[in-house]
């Protein structure tokens, strides 16, 4: 990946994170700067990441760029309310998805019940077909919402569905993951992650149902489930994965995958309790959402856009502690504490900034 793009997308990354403060601290009625907050990180960088890796074209394709530029108007019509045009684009990024996907795969993803076909592969096509589904879902909630009104549900509602959009990311992450496995694909083993697959694909979508429908005790039984594959993956990872500098990233990854399962399951069994009230478990619920959002998926849109420079000078070890303190310290307490919030945009802006400038060259791979 090029300097200019690297540039403007760990741009692009700090920025969400600045939005992720800003709706607290400068609210203005009736606009919700999380949106903003949310769709940088996911869809228009995350998003723009995920096609460009599927292409493995050297340079950005016209179909690439056209997606980026069309993400920025959803983000931004979004923020404003301009649905109309919202869902006109809408249209033209599924078209976008849809596109790369075919050429990559197949019209029908028969990928997914075909057991020559890696597992990296099949989370590959997941991850691309998640967003398009994702954007076709939230197009038909904006239409239900905001002018039929057919369907009524509490938990139905916009921003439920934009955050949605942070699922392929994870997806294409293990697919990165399952990327490293394949030489133990010929084994039995490759029965074990067929099921971490199926378990993590279908369990986020069954868990997002039980989410629309409130249904409790479902969640918990799913998210332990989740749980269960996620720990499964790690232990396939640290055991047959090759020792090398990606290796440390990608399983600090899957650390803050395992906290947000984690976490997760508290969340839920809190909300269960006699009297919740939302407001005592917001700080539980922040750290969740930077576990999973700035943790485990910078994780892997980090190790994509650096992915053929392999190994990179630093000092990885110093990197990840301060990953893991922006990510599951000062981050969450930046919600309450402004002051916190400017050191978590500190610490993020430079983790990103080394993550993406780092200059590539041989290194003791325990660094």
């Amino acid at each position: 990946m090029n300097f200019r793009l690297k540039l403007l997308f760990s741009l692009l990354m700090i920025i969400a994170l600045v939005f992720g403060f800003v709706h607290i601290y400068f609210p203005v009625a009736h606009y919700s700067f999380e949106r903003l907050h949310v769709f940088l990180f996911n869809l228009c960088t995350g998003g723009t990441i995920l096609l460009y890796y599927t292409e493995k074209r050297a340079q950005v394709s016209k179909t690439v760029r056209l997606f980026f530029l069309f993400s920025l108007i959803y983000a931004f019509s979004a923020f404003f309310m301009w649905y109309p045009l919202t869902l006109v684009v809408s249209v033209i990024l599924f078209v976008l998805v849809e596109k790369i996907r075919i050429d990559k795969f197949s019209i029908i993803p028969i990928q997914f019940i075909q057991s020559k076909i890696p597992v990296s592969e099949k989370f590959h096509q997941a991850s691309l077909l998640c967003l398009s589904i994702g954007i076709a879902m939230a197009s038909l909630v904006i239409v239900n919402n905001e002018y039929t009104h057919w369907v009524q549900m509490e938990k139905l509602t916009l921003n439920t569905f934009f955050l949605g959009y942070s699922f392929p990311l994870s997806l294409i992450t293990l697919s990165l993951v399952f990327d490293m496995l394949r030489k133990i694909e010929g084994a039995n083993r490759k029965i074990i992650m067929e099921v971490c697959f199926w378990t993590i694909t279908l369990g986020v979508i069954i868990f997002f149902v039980f989410i629309l429908f409130e249904k409790f005790i479902p969640q918990i039984f799913v998210t332990a489930a989740l749980f269960t594959a996620v720990v499964m993956v790690f232990l396939l990872y640290y055991t047959f994965a090759d020792k090398i500098q990606k290796k440390l990233f990608l399983t600090s990854g899957i650390g803050f995958l395992i906290v947000t399962a984690i976490t997760g399951i508290a969340y839920i069994s809190l909300q269960m309790q006699e009297g919740y009230d939302p407001l005592k478990t917001k700080w539980l619920l922040h750290i969740h959402v930077f576990a999973s959002l700035y943790g485990w998926n910078l994780c892997g849109l980090s190790v994509i856009c650096r992915h053929d420079d392999f190994p990179i000078k630093l000092h990885s070890p110093t990197v990840i502690f301060i990953h893991w303190l922006t990510a599951l310290v000062l981050a969450p307490l930046g919600v309450f504490y402004g002051w916190f919030a400017i050191f978590a945009i500190v610490g993020y802006a430079f983790i990103t900034l080394t993550l993406f400038f780092s200059s590539n060259g041989k290194m003791d791979h325990a660094q």
